[in-house]
């Protein structure tokens, strides 16, 4: 169990392989007050919507995971639909969503607060898929940050026949583009990416494609990431778990302040 004053959040890496292997990454509005201006995941914050027991009836794998876990998972599916205009899941016939999934003002009002997202679920006639989303990485924020999070990390392949748009309020740009691309506009400065994002790239660039993406995270045994502050000749380090996967980190604490 993590502290209460530590809340649980959600965040997707949304993946597809055309043109390239590419991830969806949103921008984050300059006045908001964390991570303004960053490059990033879509995602955010679990809110008590997201554990109502009534979206049993309008999610697909709901008796495969806990309450946590359905609760994390639709908080996830939530976020992208509202940052990047997304819908994982599918009509209640089968069919596919498609298209724009929602007008932005229906995504904007779910932000808000104003609407509940089992309700816009449940009026567009749509199954979300809990099944879609295979755990990346979890991290937990060290005690030095004013605000703290545990924040799971999920990967799925995109639905080829939504379009992604973002929200114009929390971003301001959302974008596919490439890992490798992602780290080349970080180290030059071009576009900024904080500490998280930046190492969590740097595990997805090891793949080649959305599907051997999803299976190294299948394969991968789940090491929760809770930065340690440490002391060097040259200053204070953040250093990450060695087994987590992201191999041996020790960045200057100054470089993720």
């Amino acid at each position: 169990m993590t502290s209460p004053d530590i809340k649980p959040a959600a965040t997707i890496l949304l993946l597809r392989d055309d043109p390239t292997f590419e991830v969806l990454m949103v921008k984050r509005h300059h006045q908001i007050d964390f991570a303004s201006g960053a490059l990033v995941f879509p995602g955010g914050k679990s809110h008590a919507g997201d554990h109502d027991p009534a979206w049993k009836g309008q999610a697909l794998g709901w008796a495969e995971f806990d309450a946590e876990q359905r609760g994390l998972r639709i908080a996830a599916i939530r976020e992208v639909f509202e940052e990047a205009g997304i819908l994982l899941g599918r009509r209640s016939d089968g069919s596919p969503i498609g298209g724009e999934s929602a007008p932005l003002d229906v995504r904007q009002k779910v932000d808000a607060g104003e609407l509940a997202f089992l309700d816009v679920v449940r009026e567009l006639d749509v199954v979300i898929d809990l099944n879609a989303l295979t755990i990346f990485a979890r991290w937990i924020t060290p005690p030095l940050t004013p605000k703290r999070f545990d924040t799971w990390f999920y990967v799925v392949t995109a639905p080829d026949d939504q379009l992604a748009a973002c929200d114009g309020r929390e971003t301001v740009d959302a974008e596919w583009i490439s890992p490798l691309e992602v780290l080349r506009l970080a180290e030059a400065g071009e576009r900024k990416v904080i500490f998280p994002t930046r190492m969590n790239v740097k595990l997805l660039a090891e793949a080649v494609s959305a599907d051997d993406c999803v299976a190294q995270a299948q394969a991968r045994t789940l090491v929760t990431v809770e930065p340690q502050i440490q002391d060097r000749p040259d200053g204070k380090v953040l250093v990450l778990p060695p087994d987590a996967g992201y191999g041996v980190v020790e960045e200057p604490l100054s470089s993720v302040m």
